[in-house]
């Protein structure tokens, strides 16, 4: 086990009461947002906290806060876009349905699922849809061109919403759950119910299997060189390699940030290897992949929940998180 962190930051934590459930955290420019599952949508500003409810009384299922875009699906079937002004705008409206999942891409694309249905929504505005062969459960798009992975039962499919083809598969027997693409796009990695992850190497299909975690992994975050993949589901970060033609195949990966509490969310800094750390007992902790060095940033506090949003801005100067019983802090950093 690690020992204790000796260097503190918690000093320099904003600390923000929101009261509820924090689903998924980001930024808008240089302004904090929260994404919350009874259906609010939190703007964090110096004079305070302006708080929308874009759903009516329906609850937020899944939310993506990237790019400067806050994007919400919930059980009222809408698709909505939110902004700091107070304002939305519904971008689709799967009736008498769910959102499942959803995701949206640097260039303005988005998509989102319901079962087994797929919608995908190109930078104009355009709508593709898509029956996958069971119910999706992850969306991410490829960094380079119009392309959507999503993961489903037995696999993943890779699709090109403005093709004709048929989507290209990526078979593993099992659950897959959420899914990820490493920034040069040379891999897909997705979660299974079997508390392990699976990948792909895209240019040959090559499989790839991570396991040995005692929960299932619900957190994934890529460095921002590509070269590692750092996970939640254990009592450490486990962190692997991927620089190399084969990533992780046939080399351990690294762990830092042992704790007596798995964690539960990771965040790499989006331009440093430091990789942010969130546990189930609401502490967190900063890691650095060079020397393994760590920095604490909350002290767990009993009756808080688990951390459940983590998130940098773009500058890696500031980072807000949020926790399952409604704490959160905004850490800028000295």
């Amino acid at each position: 086990m690690s020992t204790a962190p000796h260097t503190s930051l918690t000093a320099h934590v904003m600390p923000i009461d929101i009261g509820e459930h924090v689903l998924r955290s980001g930024f808008i420019g240089p302004q904090p947002v929260l994404a919350l599952a009874d259906g609010q949508v939190v703007f964090v500003k110096e004079d305070g906290l302006t708080r929308i409810h874009p759903h009516g009384d329906a609850a937020i299922l899944v939310a993506h806060i990237q790019h400067d875009l806050v994007l919400t699906g919930g059980e009222d079937g809408r698709v909505i876009r939110s902004q700091p002004d107070g304002s939305s705008s519904e971008l689709g409206h799967e009736k008498g349905r769910w959102i499942d999942a959803l995701t949206a891409s640097p260039t303005g694309a988005m998509a989102w699922s319901t079962g087994k249905h797929i919608t995908a929504r190109d930078s104009k505005g355009e709508i593709r849809k898509r029956e996958a062969p069971s119910t999706v459960q992850g969306l991410a798009f490829l960094p380079k061109g119009y392309r959507l992975a999503y993961s489903h039962y037995n696999g993943a499919s890779l699709w090109f919403p403005n093709s004709e083809a048929t989507p290209d598969s990526l078979e593993w027997k099992g659950s897959h759950i959420d899914i990820s693409t490493s920034p040069d796009g040379r891999f897909v990695v997705t979660s299974m119910q079997e508390n392990t992850l699976h990948g792909w190497r895209l240019s040959d299909k090559k499989d790839m299997r991570m396991s040995g975690y005692p929960a299932k992994i619900r957190s994934l975050s890529w460095s921002h060189d590509g070269e590692w993949l750092a996970t939640s589901g254990a009592e450490a970060a486990v962190i692997w390699p991927f620089k190399d033609k084969d990533g992780p195949m046939g080399k351990p990966p690294r762990e830092c940030g042992v704790r007596p509490a798995k964690i539960t969310q990771v965040a790499f800094h989006p331009n440093a290897l430091v990789l942010a750390i969130g546990y189930e007992d609401n502490c967190i902790l900063l890691c650095r992949l060079t020397d393994a060095a760590e920095l604490l940033v909350r002290v767990p506090v009993k009756g808080q929940g688990s951390i459940t949003a983590l998130s940098w801005d773009k500058t890696g100067k500031r980072m807000v998180f949020g926790t399952s019983e409604g704490a959160a802090g905004l850490l800028t950093l000295p």
